[in-house]
């Protein structure tokens, strides 16, 4: 890119209000120094996130820009344009989605009309593309490095059945993607990202590796290979992830970090031995999707309204609750996101840090140097911070220490292991807080759950019957109501199901609810005020799900406990 358009993008960010004069010299001496474009500077100097420049680039250039370093090609991408037609027009194809029947296409000139029109009509019609600007260099280099080789799962396994694939090869730097494994281990990854896995799992057993994906919170077997794939394979997956390579009896954790489809990918990385073999487990940490907007979390107007009045309270503690695998990282990143600004100094202990946000500080617990959950909110203390996220409230020591920052001043935000909002209190009494410390310090309690979203092309609608017309809480004169089922077809992998939405009940505290806290309530006495005060529980949204056709009976059944509703 020249230096004036350069010059212009730094200007446009200023004038928008985005980053300050001295940001943009910082950037600039940084451009001196290294020669990489103002943009990805910015970027990684955490001024500006990636939205941020894509948006000025198209309104400053009418062009959005892609980086083709450490990427993950798509093969059906790779396999729709000749490695001829991308070197004659300095295109790379990224990614192919078969639904859309649209191409995402990396150009040095997204400009140029005579290729698009060209590589339009190669596709047919009904075909679709999306252009994407990158540099000239990095599209060739893309080329040479990954045309030529085979890139289909099944493809790569012929290979490595007829050559001979060692554990030596795995460890190789040069030229690594002419090793098969390598490119293997590519393509288990970039399926699991297609596919919008959020687990990949390869399990050793006597005989065969199992590799399953866990789709919707549901996992599914996707490959059982030859046992003898696997050593090679878990050394891959150890040098990816920065594991030690040579250790096989102690549990390891790494971390993987890629691109794929335009966007930044990591991967939590952890292995584990077993009696076949070391099983790994990776965990698909996409930021796209693990950070959404406070309004794109589903919830119904009041408990939006409700939420936005929580975060409004300067000090105090925000819980979030629920089990393993429902939300609630995303829901705390979604909150800060919607509070982080330049007037509040936010910091996280967590374990591990997920999601990199900017202007953040985050910190990762290690309790290797004795930085656990309790030493880190005490030094943390010393930051200077107004918002603290603590990970988890595993113990007495780690709630009293989010308990006492929450008491002077602070604005904190955890996580507990409960299966209610209101059961949030009874678990923190149980870890040995005094009601009188909990009174008067808790804002509120978020309780959620994930449940499956139904395929929007293959669901099928029926009238309840008396019975579903009980769980779902309808009185005898309500109207006729229709509800959905799953089906299966073509574009949910005959699943019935796509994606997944999150249910949600708030507990705002008030005085009443304090002072029921304070003289050791009960459970019941507590819920009865809080439904007196507007309190809306999680069954009830998991209803209004049912009956806008997001969801289906059978699944929020999966998710909450509706037996109560027969009785």
């Amino acid at each position: 890119m020249a230096d004036k358009p350069k010059l212009q993008l730094g200007s446009l960010l200023i004038q928008k209000g985005v980053i300050s004069e001295d940001q943009l010299k910082i950037a600039l001496i940084e451009q001196k120094r290294t020669g990489d474009q103002l943009g990805k500077l910015l970027i990684s100097l955490g001024f500006v996130t990636d939205a941020t420049i894509r948006e000025a680039l198209s309104e400053n250039l009418g062009q959005q820009s892609t980086d083709l370093s450490n990427m993950i090609v798509d093969g059906a991408a790779l396999r729709m344009i000749s490695k001829d037609v991308a070197k004659r027009y300095k295109v790379f194809p990224l990614v192919f989605d078969k639904a859309q029947r649209s191409l995402m296409l990396a150009m040095s000139d997204t400009s140029n009309i005579v290729a698009l029109d060209q590589i339009s009509a190669m596709l047919g019609a009904g075909a679709s593309l999306q252009p994407m600007l990158a540099s000239e260099s990095d599209i060739n280099k893309a080329i040479d490095q990954y045309y030529g080789f085979e890139l289909s799962i099944d493809g790569i396994l012929h290979e490595i059945e007829t050559g001979e694939i060692t554990e030596q090869s795995a460890k190789s730097g040069s030229d690594e993607y002419s090793q098969p494994l390598v490119r293997l281990m590519d393509a288990i990854l970039a399926d699991a990202v297609q596919q919008s896995a959020s687990d990949i799992h390869f399990e050793p057993e006597q005989f065969f590796l199992r590799i399953r994906y866990r789709i919707d919170g549901i996992l599914r077997q996707i490959r059982s290979l030859h046992k003898s794939y696997w050593p090679a394979m878990a050394v891959r997956l150890k040098v990816m992830s920065n594991m030690n390579i040579a250790e096989t009896r102690a549990p390891q954790d790494g971390r993987i970090s890629i691109r794929f489809s335009g966007r930044q990918i990591d991967f939590r990385a952890s292995s584990q031995p077993t009696a076949h073999g070391e099983n790994v487990v990776l965990r698909i940490l996409d930021r796209a999707k693990g950070i959404v907007p406070l309004d794109g979390l589903g919830l119904n107007d009041n408990a939006l309204t409700t939420l936005k009045l929580m975060l409004a309270r300067p000090e105090g503690i925000i819980l979030v609750t629920g089990p393993t695998g429902s939300g609630k990282t995303t829901t705390l990143y979604s909150i800060l996101n919607h509070i982080n600004t330049d007037s509040v100094n936010i910091m996280t202990l967590e374990d591990p840090v997920e999601y990199p946000m900017n202007m953040i500080r985050q910190t990762s617990v290690n309790e290797s140097v004795k930085m656990g959950f309790a030493n880190g909110i005490r030094s943390m203390m010393r930051q200077d911070p107004d918002i603290i996220l603590v990970g988890e409230i595993r113990d007495e020591e780690t709630a009293q220490m989010a308990f006492s920052a929450a008491m002077t001043g602070h604005q904190v935000y955890s996580t507990l292991h409960t299966n209610s909002a209101i059961g949030a209190i009874p678990r923190l009494q149980d870890i040995g807080l005094l009601p009188d410390i909990l009174a008067g310090n808790i804002i509120g309690v978020i309780a959620q759950r994930l449940i499956r979203r139904l395929c929007q092309h293959c669901k099928e609608g029926e009238i309840a019957n008396s019975i579903e017309r009980q769980l779902l809480g309808l009185s005898d004169d309500a109207p006729e109501a229709t509800i959905y089922r799953a089906v299966g077809c073509e574009h949910c992998n005959h699943q019935g199901y796509k994606g997944r939405l999150g249910i949600m009940e708030l507990l705002k505290m008030n005085n009443e609810l304090d002072d029921l806290i304070a003289r050791r309530a009960t459970a019941r006495e507590i819920r009865k005020v809080a439904l007196d005060t507007g309190f809306s529980p999680l069954v009830e949204d998991a209803v209004r799900r049912v009956l806008d056709g997001s969801s289906s009976l059978d699944e929020i059944s999966r998710v909450i406990d509706l037996t109560d509703r027969l009785a």
